[in-house]
C-alpha cells in the first residue's frame, strides 16, 4: 500500500538524482569515517563500498570494534564521512547544509534505536505521531490504521511508555518509524535490551515492514539469529565488510567479498 503523505509545501528538499527509481536505496563509494585516540587514528570504515538494495531486510553484523554502528550512522546521515559519498533516495549527503540533511533524515529515513527514545509524558499515539507534528506533516488516516493495527497497537494507543511491556513499547517506535513512509528504517540493535520471546516478537514485526509494507530496513545487531531473519547478512571486520552473503529469506546466491 502506498500511503499519502502530507508534506509542508513551503520547505525545499533536495532534488534527488533522475535515475533515483533504478537505484538502490542507499549507495556508499569509498566510505571512509576514522577518529583520534590516544593511539593515533583508529579508521572506523576502511574505503567500504555497499547498496542497499528497496524493499530488502539488511542485517549489519561484526564484533565490537568492526565499525557496523558507524556504518549504520553514515548511511543514515547521523555521522560525516571523512572520504568518499553516500546517497540515499537519490539524494547525495555529502555537502548538505545542516538544513537540508535534518529535512533528508526527518521525511526520507525512519529510525529504530536500542532505547526506544520514547518521550514518557506522551501517548503511544502521540509518540508515533510527533516526527510528523514537528515537520508539519500529517498522517494518511488509512496508512495510520494499517501501521497501528499491523503492529498490533490499536488498543495500546492511549497508554504512556511506562504502561507497555517493553516489546510494546518497541512496537511503538517501529510504528513511529513507518508512519512517515521513509525511504529506508535503520534499527540500531533494537533487540539489545529484550527477553528472547520479546526479540523473536520484535524481529517479526521487522520482517513483517518489507514483506507487508514493502519498507526497506537495515539492522545492526550481534545476535547471529537476528541477522538470519534478514534477506542479505553483511559481516565487517576492521571497517571492511569481509562477507556480503545472502540470509536464509535471500534470493540470490550469496557471496563472500574481500574489500
Amino acid at each position: 500500500m502506498a500511503p499519502t503523505i502530507s508534506r509542508n509545501p513551503t520547505v525545499q528538499d533536495p532534488v534527488p538524482s533522475r535515475d533515483a527509481a533504478e537505484d538502490p536505496v542507499v549507495r556508499a563509494r569509498g566510505a571512509r569515517r576514522a577518529f583520534a585516540s590516544d593511539a593515533g587514528e583508529v579508521v572506523a570504515l576502511d574505503s567500504v563500498d555497499v547498496d542497499i538494495a528497496r524493499g530488502a531486510f539488511t542485517a549489519v553484523m561484526g564484533p565490537s570494534g568492526s565499525g557496523k554502528s558507524t556504518l549504520l550512522h553514515v548511511l543514515a546521515g547521523l555521522d560525516a564521512l571523512d572520504g568518499g559519498s553516500v546517497r540515499v533516495d537519490g539524494i547525495e549527503l555529502n555537502g548538505l547544509k545542516d538544513s537540508a540533511l535534518t529535512r533528508v533524515r526527518r521525511d526520507r529515513i525512519g529510525f529504530v534505536f536500542q532505547s526506544f527514545n520514547l518521550l514518557p509524558m506522551l501517548t503511544a499515539e502521540q509518540n508515533i505521531l510527533l516526527p510528523l507534528q514537528l515537520a508539519g506533516r500529517r498522517a494518511d488516516p488509512e496508512w495510520w490504521t494499517t501501521v497501528a493495527e499491523g503492529l498490533g497497537l490499536t488498543d495500546r494507543l492511549r497508554h504512556l511508555p511506562s504502561q507497555l511491556s517493553g516489546g510494546q513499547v518497541q512496537r511503538v517506535a517501529i510504528a513511529r518509524a513507518l508512519i512517515g513512509s521513509p525511504a529506508v528504517i535503520f534499527a540500531d540493535e533494537p533487540t539489545g535490551n529484550l527477553d528472547s520471546r520479546t526479540t523473536a516478537e520484535v524481529l517479526d514485526l521487522l520482517r513483517r515492514c518489507v514483506d507487508s509494507f514493502g519498507q526497506t530496513v537495515v539492522m545492526v545487531t550481534h545476535e547471529r539469529d537476528a541477522a538470519e531473519r534478514a534477506d542479505r547478512i553483511l559481516t565487517l571486520s576492521d571497517g571492511r565488510i569481509a562477507v556480503d552473503e545472502d540470509g536464509p529469506f535471500g534470493t540470490s546466491s550469496g557471496e563472500a567479498a574481500e574489500q
